[in-house]
């Protein structure tokens, strides 16, 4: 492991990444690794990437460092290339071959640091037809299968913002196969080049439904499956305020609850019965309509009929669970989702705000040994 003074607590403490700056899940990544205890670099460049928010609210750069680095300038790849040199991890989202054009592709960085875990984060993947085809997440989910099965049968496919593609088909996977290679390269001292890529790991996540696909327990269509909206006891009902429940009594046991405490016991029979699946549906619609949505969460507190509010962004923290459990934090005037998995020995905690472009650039220049990125110690070219 790389000998490192960090700022950071959790399970990663001692281990240092090189995020260099993009959008969307290479972020989401870097911050997960920075959350568990890394010391995360962000090299970020002059005028920052397109689509970006305000840097003060990005909370995607929470517990990272920042410096600014120029990688178009003469001593641009130079200056990442001493941090790689001293990184157990580096991060990178552009498209195929940018990053070798740029001068920090593997090949440099595995010449400064032959242990380096590479992470490359895409939507196609480093090969195939469509590497260099611009995308984003839906359009990267459209041709996996995944994005077809969201939605109502009647209705085009319903668009999960971008949480589906982006940040469980991208950033949890690459966190996964950096977190693998860098076990390979302690134990081996190689380091290697990971090729995460959102239409790889989105499909990945429908395995099981592929699994019943094959033995004839999933039908290939929307919105007409146990765990697809298709199944009355598995789904959302809006309230007489125009809110909703989300109900998930699949189990015998669950669902004969679930039809005590809304009253319909008669529907009994119904559950595995698909030719009484739509009389079902308009019975427990209407019995919601009668009741607000808080009212009905009152009446099914202490349950274990699987049934709880839809809630909003803002009304989540206030959940008297997901309160309970500290599930959101405030940190600098933000409120936002804490560290997660939770650790019993290492524990992990929101440390900084979102780095600000170029604001730590000295303390990394000394932490990491690497004078260079100061511009009054850079060598003249």
């Amino acid at each position: 492991m790389t000998t490192a003074r960090t700022p950071g607590h959790g399970p990663l403490t001692g281990v240092r990444v090189v995020e260099l700056a993009g959008i969307g899940p290479g972020p989401f990544a870097a911050m997960l690794l920075a959350d568990l205890g890394a010391d995360v670099v962000r090299v970020d460049r002059p005028g920052g990437p397109a689509l970006a928010i305000d840097p003060a609210y990005d909370v995607t750069n929470r517990n990272k460092r920042s410096v600014v680095v120029d990688l178009k300038a003469p001593d641009g790849p130079d200056q990442v290339l001493d941090l790689a040199a001293r990184a157990d991890i580096l991060v990178e989202g552009n498209r195929p071959g940018v990053a070798e054009r740029l001068g920090v592709g593997p090949e440099p960085c595995h010449a400064r640091n032959p242990r380096l875990v590479y992470g490359r984060m895409t939507g196609w993947g480093q090969d195939g037809p469509l590497a260099q085809r611009a995308g984003h997440d839906i359009a990267y989910i459209a041709p996996t299968g995944t994005l077809g099965m969201i939605g109502r049968p009647d209705e085009p496919p319903a668009v999960p913002a971008n949480l589906l593609g982006d940040y469980a088909g991208g950033s949890l996977y690459l966190v996964v196969g950096v977190l693998a290679a860098l076990n390979h390269a302690r134990a081996t001292g190689t380091g290697q080049v990971v090729d995460a890529a959102i239409v790889d790991g989105t499909a990945h996540l429908a395995t099981m439904i592929h699994g019943m696909l094959a033995a004839g327990g999933w039908q290939d269509r929307r919105g007409a499956n146990l765990l697809d909206g298709g199944c009355p006891y598995y789904g959302t009902y809006e309230t007489a305020d125009g809110r909703y429940m989300a109900v998930g009594a699949l189990e015998p046991q669950f669902y004969a609850e679930f039809l005590a405490v809304l009253g319909i016991e008669d529907q009994g029979a119904a559950r595995k019965d698909v030719a009484r699946w739509g009389e079902l549906r308009e019975q427990v619609a209407a019995r919601f309509k009668t009741r607000t949505r808080d009212e009905w969460t009152a009446v099914f507190d202490g349950s274990d009929a699987c049934v709880a509010p839809v809630l909003s962004l803002r009304e989540a923290p206030h959940h008297p669970h997901l309160a309970a459990r500290g599930t959101f934090t405030d940190h600098g005037g933000i409120t936002q989702p804490a560290p997660a998995p939770r650790f019993s020995v290492t524990a992990t905690s929101v440390r900084t705000g979102p780095a600000r472009p170029g604001a730590d650039t000295a303390d990394v220049a000394r932490d990491w040994d690497v004078p260079g990125l100061l511009p009054a110690l850079r060598t003249p070219q």
